[in-house]
């Protein structure tokens, strides 16, 4: 999975990118957790349909409940994911962009 990040994505001048979504459940839901499972492959199939890929979901501790680990080679599908996903009522959504240490390296050399 972190092999990925950051990938060429075969397509000339366009690469992937990487993004990671923590995700919070409203009182929604939690109330109906049992689905939640449907819901996370629902949003796979989502995704999926706007150019997004899910990678990876982790319940986590702390302080977030979910995150999410995706793919993208549009920033702007990832928004419009995260969007569509919140409209549901079971989930908040927070997003950011992540770049690998290969990245970050090569950003840092880039400084004037």
């Amino acid at each position: 999975m972190i092999m990925v990040w950051g990938r060429d994505s075969g397509v000339e001048g366009s690469t992937v990118m990487l993004f990671i979504v923590s995700l919070n459940f409203t009182d929604q839901g939690i109330r109906n957790i049992k689905d939640a499972p449907k819901r996370a492959q629902a949003a796979r199939e989502l995704a999926k349909k706007m150019g997004v890929e899910i990678k990876q979901v982790y319940l986590t501790s702390g302080e977030s409940d979910l995150v999410v680990l995706a793919e993208t080679s549009n920033g702007d599908n990832m928004a419009k994911l995260a969007m569509a996903i919140g409209s549901q009522g079971n989930v908040r959504t927070r997003t950011a962009r992540a770049w690998t240490e290969e990245e970050y390296k090569k950003l840092v050399s880039e400084l004037p």
